[in-house]
């Protein structure tokens, strides 16, 4: 079961992946990029918890209990800053889908027909399920 967030950040950063080009970072951009550093502090966090655990009790000093002890705390920072991270990310992955949905729904010409509003807002609709679908994946919704 702890696997399943791990999972989910995995799959916000394929949903989200990086555009090659741009120097400005967009929302989507930014969630990859937390995602990538979480999973990275997660794994970090999770191999100095291993050497956490695997000092022998009977020939471990307290200097080396002390250090893999100071080891995971430091990882457990990042992680904590990165989650914090990707979830404003997320946040504002949905918000500029959202808006760009309304701002394109408030471009339509007075006289579109549904079937013209739905074509030209395909993209839209398109990228706010898969932004809002990404953003629940971690959260079970």
């Amino acid at each position: 079961m702890k696997r399943f967030p791990v999972i989910g950040v995995l799959c916000v950063s394929a949903v989200f992946g990086l555009a090659a080009c741009s120097d400005d970072s967009s929302p989507s951009e930014e969630a990859t990029k937390a995602a990538a550093d979480l999973c990275t502090d997660l794994g970090s966090l999770k191999a100095d918890n291993a050497k956490l655990k695997a000092l022998n009790p009977a020939t471990a000093t307290k200097d080396q209990v002390k250090d893999a002890y100071d080891a995971v705390q430091k990882d457990w920072d990042g992680v904590k800053e990165n989650l914090s991270k990707l979830k404003d990310a997320e946040r504002a992955a949905v918000q500029a889908a959202a808006e760009d949905l309304k701002k394109g729904y408030e471009d339509l010409p007075g006289d579109t027909t549904g079937k013209d509003a739905l074509t030209k807002l395909q993209p839209q609709i398109q990228k706010l399920d898969e932004t809002s679908t990404a953003a629940s994946a971690g959260l079970q919704c």
